[in-house]
């Protein structure tokens, strides 16, 4: 049922520029993060600093809005809110909030000592579905001095049981079927049963993710795993089997999250190349399931890899 009296002022609320919020990060964080989304021990130049071919994950930058500016624990309520309220937005209940979507397109390379760095949020869309609403936001990562644009990042979060006020309802999403072929490459995520515990220490501290008594207040049975695990996962797999491991020939990812995951659980991660519109990409679909439950958890993936390496490597 919808909530009483809810309504967005769409009008105030989408292309509200937050106010810019400084991130940082270093070489461990990146070590961590890889460590996160499963990468083993064969891959050291994901996980050794002093490996001759040493680099951060391409999606990397996906945790830092999150992170902040801090290298210690952070309250996950603050930092998911931001700087400053969403104008037109009434207040709602935060553990209402499912993340639905995410893309990331990269615009350069990210330096490989990390630093510090500007993020600039922007709503860039409310949408009335129903039975819950979408807020989209789109996040520019810029160097310190917000000369140099890094990425952008695209998160579209669903709000269960806030629809039904006569919003629009949003355009139509592109869709990207799996070709009706055996995939070109399938990569094996076996996570533990501390995965979210690790992952968790890159940034994102929803108690969701580690808090077995506020789990199943919120309908799981007990804490599940960070969607963006599964993604940078996938991330991770599609550079690996399609992009001789090479992160510099990553361009974007967009995904949309099907199911929730539990620590633990085996994830496989289907690929399939594609001709892009772009004549000097590669595009790779891809779906990630959960193995022992035979459940689709991210779908509708796509990404992009340059057929070539760019010549500027930092």
């Amino acid at each position: 049922m919808p909530v009483e009296g809810f309504k967005v002022d769409v009008d105030k609320a989408v292309g509200h520029v937050f106010e810019s919020e400084k991130v940082v990060c270093n070489r461990r964080d990146f070590l961590l993060y890889a460590l996160g989304v499963g990468v083993k021990e064969d891959e050291l130049k994901y996980l050794y600093e002093l490996d001759k071919d040493f680099a951060p994950l391409p999606t990397y930058p996906l945790v830092l809005l999150l992170k902040g500016d801090d290298y210690n624990v952070n309250l996950f309520k603050e930092r998911a809110q931001g700087k400053g309220t969403l104008p037109g937005m009434p207040p709602y209940d935060p553990n209402k909030i499912v993340h639905g979507e995410q893309s990331l397109q990269v615009h350069k390379p990210f330096p490989i000592d990390g630093g510090v760095f500007s993020a600039k949020k922007t709503c860039t869309g409310i949408y009335d579905k129903g039975s819950g609403m979408v807020i989209e936001t789109t996040v520019d990562l810029y160097d310190e001095h917000e000369k140099i644009h890094y990425c952008s990042m695209v998160s579209k979060s669903f709000v269960r049981g806030y629809g039904g006020w006569n919003g629009p309802k949003g355009p139509k999403g592109v869709s990207y079927p799996p070709p009706k072929r055996n995939p070109d490459a399938v990569e094996v995520f076996a996570s533990t049963p501390s995965q979210a515990l690790i992952y968790r220490l890159s940034g994102d501290y929803n108690p969701l993710h580690a808090d077995t008594a506020l789990a199943p207040t919120i309908g799981f049975p007990k804490p599940i795993l960070h969607g963006l695990c599964t993604y940078g996962a996938c991330g991770h797999s599609i550079v690996k089997a399609l992009a001789d491991n090479e992160p510099t020939r990553f361009k974007s990812i967009e995904g949309r999250f099907a199911s929730p995951v539990f620590p633990g659980e085996t994830i496989e991660i289907y690929m399939w190349k594609v001709d892009d519109k772009d004549p000097k990409l590669q595009g790779v679909i891809f779906v990630a399931k959960v193995k022992e439950r035979d459940v689709v958890v991210v779908n509708n993936g796509y990404a992009t890899l340059y057929k070539k390496a760019p010549e500027s490597k930092l």
